[in-house]
């Protein structure tokens, strides 16, 4: 996934999303497991809102993405708010140079963009190797119900004075599959500029993930949804699915 210049809009598109809630939930789920957790990798971190917010609550933060324009926005957001936060671009397919992390959290449907099984199981060996054993790994996805209800099929639009933007999502080859044809319309200077994303998604099913988990070295595993920790959800009718993993002790 490349966001190009969808970097310099991001913060401003994602206005309302849920951070105070991801925020939260995680703080929630890290107190509640017990375990002395002062180290977070957040994979796939954008222009790091959740990292900085996390860094501003006293945990200690490595932001990992893809783009670099994003974690070029995200240290700058850091340095404002004075917070020391190690940032790296690496794609988590092939994550590498991490260890011994207390957690890692991957949230805002990340682990959707990696769609194919292979890549997805060895992400989650990547993420195992980077924790201590009986480390945190928390992530968030689309669920199934969600992209065949609200996102395929749909076509999604915003207007304000800096930017707008025309969003069209379309329906892949295999369930769970979407793509997304994004057209953005940026203020630069007294004009607008014009530019198009298109983006390639796809989720699978809670036991799909649950069992990729199990084979990378994961134990112990809860699944919740929409930010609620009960976990006693029906999966045909929640939009976002969460997964908490523990890597397996030795």
């Amino acid at each position: 996934m490349a966001y190009q210049e969808m970097a310099t809009l991001y913060d401003k598109l994602m206005l309302n999303a849920p951070y105070d809630e991801w925020i939260a939930f995680t703080e929630q789920v890290l107190n509640e497991s017990g375990k002395n957790i002062t180290k977070i990798a957040d994979l796939g971190c954008g222009t790091g809102e959740i990292t900085t917010r996390l860094a501003q609550a006293g945990y200690s933060m490595t932001g990992i993405d893809y783009s670099a324009d994003m974690l070029t926005y995200a240290a700058h957001k850091a340095s404002e708010k004075n917070l020391s936060i190690q940032w790296l671009q690496q794609d988590l397919i092939n994550l590498t140079g991490l260890m011994d992390y207390d957690a890692a959290i991957s949230f805002c449907d990340v682990i959707n963009y990696i769609t194919e099984p292979a890549e997805l199981e060895k992400t989650f060996q990547n993420v195992a190797e980077s924790l201590k054993p009986g480390g945190i790994f928390m992530f968030d996805v689309h669920s199934l119900f969600q992209v065949e209800q609200h996102y395929i099929n749909q076509t999604f639009a915003d207007v304000t004075e800096e930017a707008s933007y025309i969003w069209f999502c379309s329906a892949g080859d295999e369930r769970g599959e979407m793509f997304h044809d994004l057209t953005f319309f940026a203020l630069d200077g007294e004009d607008y500029k014009r530019f198009d994303e298109y983006h390639h998604q796809k989720t699978y099913s809670v036991d799909f993930y649950k069992n990729l988990l199990r084979h990378a070295g994961f134990e112990n595993l809860k699944v919740f949804a929409d930010f609620s920790l009960k976990q006693n959800f029906i999966e045909e009718k929640a939009e976002r699915i969460f997964f908490l993993a523990e890597k397996r002790s030795e």
